[in-house]
């Protein structure tokens, strides 16, 4: 027998359990959050100490609650942990912080899982997965640590005081490493940065932030990625009051590009000669995103100031038009590697048939393969903006439906 029983068992206390409780309480259907930590952990002590939100309060919240900021500002990470830290508080939300989720398998022969957890056993009718998609850190396996290199992962990185004295290369070219870049730059160290493929969307254009253009444009709700861009990063920012990310302008304040890291021999590390195709691409989809803005606002007869400098793009800098393609890392001073290429799965306490050969979840809008087990918060989950505050709140009202139509189906008898 199981210590506990509960109908809805939801393991995670960040933006996805949190609106995962709140549906569920709307439905008066009964449940208990875990988290292992405190609510909101990842954003406290997984995110760099400068760190904003890449969306304008106005619009990367949850629908009836408001940031205790400037609808335009853009909230700093311990904003954002104290608003959903206030949101589950407001919603009533049932969290039991510090008690970690070991196992969870199906009951044999009677419907159900067997929860074990580090506070004893659950029985749960429904488990839903609120973990996210920050969960393991990927550091790939490139360089040896005994090449002697300090290597952290960007979710590591808390402000340049931490490394040590020296250059610093960064890999990954996303939101992270290039705010992330931009912050070691300006604080006097030497910078490195391996860019990728990527979207380079504007800050804002003719007066809208980015977030109200891929709103009108109906691009929040594409459910599936581009062909071929299923891992492209996109490289925003709201720091500094949110501007638009320019690579050409971030290697003109001294950071130095290069194009993707492929291979280390010890000594020397070889990039890749696609640094100036992957700035072109940006480039490409910045004015992409440009064309179709002024086709709408020109479709909609919007009254809105025409912006011609936004085209104007700054002439290539000369790591992008003779790039460095190898580099002896030593001999450049770098003492730091700073990973920001992303994280990996870990669901090695969900052992249910909902997982594909690769370990990745199998599902359809966040249903998994496994009847009663669902998936919430991860990155296109049933639409680009599923990993985002707001969407993942859209995300949890379809699972909390899904979650009472089954229990329908579970209560019902047929007249006697």
């Amino acid at each position: 027998m199981s210590d506990e029983t509960v109908e809805v068992l939801v393991i995670g206390a960040g933006q996805a359990g949190i609106a995962m409780s709140e549906h569920l309480g709307k439905q008066g259907i009964g449940h208990l959050v875990l988290e292992r930590d405190r609510v909101a952990e990842r954003w406290r002590s997984w995110r760099w100490d400068s760190l904003v939100a890449n969306g304008p309060a106005w619009h990367d919240r949850f629908p009836g609650s408001e940031f205790d900021c400037p609808p335009e500002a853009f909230a700093g990470k311990e904003e954002v942990a104290d608003y959903l830290a206030a949101h589950a508080e407001k919603v009533g939300a049932p969290i039991r912080t510090g008690v970690e989720v070991t196992k969870v398998r199906k009951h044999e022969g009677r419907p159900g899982f067997h929860v074990e957890t580090s506070d004893g056993t659950i029985d749960a009718h429904f488990v839903v997965s609120a973990t996210g998609a920050f969960q393991k850190p990927i550091i790939p396996a490139l360089v040896p640590e005994s090449a002697g290199f300090a290597q952290l992962h960007s979710s590591d990185y808390h402000n340049p005081g931490q490394l040590p004295e020296g250059a610093v290369l960064v890999i990954g070219a996303g939101s992270s490493g290039v705010q992330i870049a931009d912050e070691l730059n300006r604080s006097g160290k030497q910078v490195y940065l391996a860019v990728g493929p990527h979207d380079r969307p504007p800050r804002s254009y003719r007066g809208r932030d980015f977030c109200w253009w891929l709103g009108v444009l109906g691009l929040w709700d594409a459910v599936t990625p581009p062909a071929g861009a299923e891992h492209v990063t996109i490289a925003v920012s709201g720091a500094h009051g949110g501007h638009t990310v320019d690579f050409r302008q971030l290697a003109d304040e001294g950071v130095t590009l290069v194009g993707r890291a492929n291979e280390f021999d010890g000594t020397r590390m070889r990039f890749g000669t696609d640094l100036k195709a992957n700035i072109d691409g940006g480039d490409a989809n910045y004015l992409g995103m440009l064309d179709a803005a002024d086709e709408y606002i020109e479709r909609n007869g919007l009254d809105l100031p025409e912006e011609p400098a936004a085209r104007e793009i700054i002439a290539d800098p000369a790591c992008v038009s003779a790039p460095i393609l190898e580099l002896d890392l030593a001999a450049a001073g770098v003492t730091t590697i700073l990973w920001a290429v992303g994280f990996g799965n870990d669901y090695d306490w969900l052992q249910v048939d909902a997982f594909d050969e690769g370990g990745n979840p199998q599902h359809q809008r966040g249903v998994s393969s496994e009847p009663g087990v669902y998936f919430l918060g991860l990155p296109w989950l049933s639409r680009r903006g599923s990993s985002f505050i707001w969407g993942v709140w859209h995300d949890a009202k379809y699972l909390a439906d899904q979650i009472a139509i089954q229990r329908a189906y579970a209560e019902y008898r047929p007249p006697a």
